[in-house]
């Protein structure tokens, strides 16, 4: 079993490295990492560039549109759970101060998605509150695209030389 799943786990790997299927790499990375999965795609986006560096915009729109779906699929868990909880329990959940807040922002909250550790579960926790689904991932793309520009320029900047 244990061989199996190293050898599964080569076999993924090698189909995900960068220079053979690179935007489709990036793409699953930033969708997966948009969950509440911690994983970063910020070194496959830089990585790609690196290899490639006439991929700069399409690595960041295929990053931003796999990051935007995964924090859509964060809202959906969320929103998933308030109606379950709601079920189990036959009320409305509380309403603490900080949920409060994200009230009172509403979908333009969603713009802060791009932070570490507070910006994927800032997508679940915007379909918690029944935010509106559209204005949402709006505000996500254009929070992660900034992200992806930002931090991939200045990691170039940092880091100017070849592979």
């Amino acid at each position: 079993m244990e061989s199996y799943l190293e050898a599964a786990i080569h076999g993924l790997l090698a189909f995900l490295a960068l220079p053979k299927v690179g935007l489709v790499s990036v793409f699953l990375i930033a969708l997966v990492s948009a969950t509440l999965l911690p994983l970063g795609s910020e070194p496959a986006v830089f990585l790609l560039i690196k290899a490639d560096p006439t991929m700069f915009w399409p690595a960041v729109v295929v990053a931003t549109v796999g990051n935007t779906l995964g924090g859509a699929i964060s809202w959906w868990m969320g929103y998933g759970a308030e109606r379950a909880y709601e079920r189990a329990t036959h009320r409305k959940p509380p309403n603490p101060r900080a949920l409060a807040w994200l009230n009172r922002f509403g979908a333009k909250a969603c713009l802060l998605s791009w932070l570490p550790l507070v910006g994927d579960p800032l997508c679940a926790v915007a379909g918690w509150l029944r935010l509106p689904f559209w204005p949402c991932v709006a505000y996500m793309a254009v929070g992660k695209f900034a992200r992806y520009v930002l931090m991939t320029a200045a990691l170039l900047w940092v880091f100017p030389g070849g592979l």
